[in-house]
C-alpha cells in the first residue's frame, strides 16, 4: 500500500488528504520507507530529514482533524534540489566547501511550497553550484538514471528527476539555467517546466538584472507542474523580473479540455542542430501528428537561430567566474575539476565580449518574438538523444546512434538553452521511449509570460498519450 501512495500525483493527494481519505503522516512515511529504500541503488538525495518531516506532517494532520483552512499542496511531500536554500535544513549546493551549511532563511519559492502545506522531507542531488548536464559531485558522487543505472540522470537537477521518476516524491524543486530542468526531465520521462522569467520569483540569483536561472517546478504530470507554479508563482521584493507580474490560473489551464484547433504551431526537429537519433526524430514526427490531431495548424520553423552555445558560455560562466573565483584561489580548493576548468575559460572573456552577449541575447530574444507574432508556440525535441552513459565526460565527445558528434553541450540540449537566454516559457514531457526504453522529451515553448497556455498544450497532448501508465523497472 504504501509504494501504491507513493505513484499518485500531487493532484489527486490534495484531494484525498483534503477527504481526509490519506493521512499526511502515512503517506510522508511511505515517501521516507521508499527514499531510504532506493537511495541506495539510484543515489538521488543528499540530504533526507525524516524528523523535520514527520513533525510537518503531523501539523498538517492535525489542521485536517480541526477543520483549518488548507493550502494548495497541503500534506504533499516534496523535495528541493539542493541549490534551493532550506531554512534550518542543510542545503551544500552540491559542494565540500558548503557540507555544512544551514541556511536561516527559505528561498522564496521553498518558502512558498511550505505557506502552500507542502512537506519537506529531503535535498536533492545536483553537480556542484548546477555547472553541468550530468549530475556527479566530490560531495555524493554520481545519481543514476531511474530508467537505467547504465545511464546519467542528466542534470543539473538530476536529483530532482530521479526522485520524481522513482516514485519516491510526487514532487519536486528544481532550477534550470541552461536546461537543468528540462534536460534530466526528458532522461526520465518527467514533465518539467522552465517558466518565463519573474514568474516564479528567484530570490537567490545574484544578478536579478541580467538573469538566465529559473527556480522551477519537476513533476510527473502537468497538473502537478500547474498546482507547483500556482503555489510558487507572484510579484516579490527580491526579483525585480516578478514584480508587478499578476499570477494566471494555471490550474484550469492544465485540465485537458477541448482542443488546439486555431493554434498554429511551428516545429523544427533540429533548431539548428546538425545530428538527431532516430528514436527521437520518430518519436517527434509521431507527436506532431498527435498535435495535429489535437486541431493545431503545424508549419515548419524556417529561420535558424544563432550557434546559442557561444552567446550562453560568454553569459554563464563570467558569471561563475566572478562568483567562483576567490574559491578556486583558496588553498583548500576542493572544487569539481569540470567547474574549475570551465571558470578558467572566462579569463578569456573582456567586459566587452560579456556586454555583446548580452547585444546578441537581445537579439536572440526579437528573434523568438518575431516568430511568434504568427505563431502560439514552438516545439522541438527536448534532447537530440536518450540518456547519456552515466561514465560520460562534459569535455568528451557524445555519440548519436554510433557516431560520434561532438561537446556534449552544443550537441545534446541546443533546444534548452535559447530559451533560458530569451526567457520564454519552455516546458518537456515524454513523447516515446527509445529502442532500449529509455524516455523521449518533447518541448514546447511559448510566447513570453503566457505560461498558462504552455500548460495547456502540455495537458492536451499528455492526455493523448498513455506514457504515464509506465514506470521505471527498479
Amino acid at each position: 500500500m504504501s509504494d501504491d501512495l507513493t505513484r499518485l500525483p500531487a493532484s489527486l493527494l490534495r484531494e484525498q488528504i483534503a477527504a481526509k481519505k490519506v493521512s499526511p503522516v502515512e503517506l510522508t512515511k511511505a515517501v521516507l520507507a521508499r527514499a531510504e529504500r532506493l537511495q541506495p541503488v539510484l543515489n538521488c538525495f543528499i540530504t533526507v530529514v525524516p524528523e523535520y518531516a514527520l513533525k510537518a506532517a503531523k501539523k498538517a494532520e492535525d489542521a485536517i482533524m480541526q477543520g483549518k483552512p488548507l493550502g494548495l499542496l497541503h500534506g504533499i511531500p516534496f523535495a528541493a534540489k539542493d541549490l534551493v536554500n532550506t531554512a534550518g535544513v542543510r542545503t551544500t549546493f552540491g559542494s565540500l566547501h558548503h557540507e555544512d551549511n544551514v541556511p536561516k532563511e527559505d528561498a522564496v519559492a521553498a518558502a512558498r511550497m511550505k505557506q502552500a502545506g507542502a512537506i519537506l522531507f529531503g535535498k536533492t542531488t545536483t553537480p556542484e553550484f548546477g555547472h553541468k548536464a550530468l549530475t556527479d559531485a566530490p560531495l555524493f558522487g554520481r545519481t543514476r538514471n531511474a530508467w537505467s543505472a547504465k545511464r546519467t540522470s542528466g542534470g543539473s537537477s538530476g536529483g530532482a528527476a530521479v526522485a520524481v521518476a522513482a516514485g519516491i516524491g510526487p514532487i519536486g524543486i528544481a532550477t534550470d539555467g541552461g536546461g537543468s530542468t528540462r534536460i534530466p526531465a526528458a532522461a526520465n520521462g518527467m514533465v518539467g517546466l522552465k517558466q518565463s522569467n519573474g514568474v516564479i520569483p528567484h530570490s537567490q540569483v545574484a544578478d536579478a538584472f541580467g538573469n538566465y536561472t529559473y527556480v522551477t517546478p519537476m513533476t510527473r504530470t502537468v497538473m502537478d507542474t500547474a498546482l507547483m507554479l500556482q503555489a510558487m508563482t507572484g510579484p516579490h521584493p527580491s526579483d525585480p523580473w516578478s514584480i508587478g507580474l499578476a499570477p494566471q490560473d494555471y490550474i484550469a489551464a492544465a485540465r485537458a479540455e477541448g482542443n488546439l484547433k486555431g493554434k498554429r504551431i511551428l516545429w523544427s526537429a533540429t533548431l539548428g542542430n546538425k545530428v538527431v537519433a532516430r528514436d527521437v526524430q520518430m518519436a517527434f514526427e509521431r507527436s506532431l501528428g498527435k498535435l495535429r490531431d489535437l486541431g493545431a495548424e503545424l508549419v515548419e520553423l524556417t529561420d535558424v537561430l544563432p550557434n546559442m552555445e557561444p552567446v550562453w558560455k560568454v553569459i554563464n560562466h563570467t558569471t561563475w567566474k566572478a562568483r567562483f573565483d576567490d574559491l578556486i584561489r583558496r588553498e583548500d580548493n576542493r572544487l569539481s575539476p569540470s567547474l574549475v576548468r570551465q571558470v578558467a575559460m572566462a579569463a578569456e572573456w573582456s567586459g566587452a565580449d560579456y556586454q555583446r552577449a548580452q547585444f546578441q541575447r537581445t537579439e536572440i530574444f526579437r528573434m523568438v518574438q518575431r516568430w511568434f507574432e504568427t505563431a502560439d508556440y514552438l516545439v522541438t525535441p527536448t534532447l537530440s538523444r536518450t540518456a547519456l552513459p552515466i561514465d560520460q565526460d562534459l569535455f568528451e565527445p557524445i555519440r548519436i546512434d554510433g557516431i560520434e558528434v561532438g561537446e556534449l553541450r552544443r550537441n545534446w540540449f541546443p533546444y534548452t538553452m535559447p530559451f533560458n537566454i530569451t526567457g520564454h516559457p519552455a516546458l518537456t514531457l515524454c513523447c516515446g521511449y527509445d529502442s532500449e526504453g529509455l524516455p523521449i522529451g518533447l518541448q514546447i515553448v511559448g510566447r513570453f509570460r503566457d505560461d498558462a497556455s504552455v500548460l495547456r498544450a502540455a495537458a492536451l497532448y499528455e492526455s493523448s498519450e498513455d506514457w504515464l501508465s509506465r514506470w521505471p523497472d527498479l
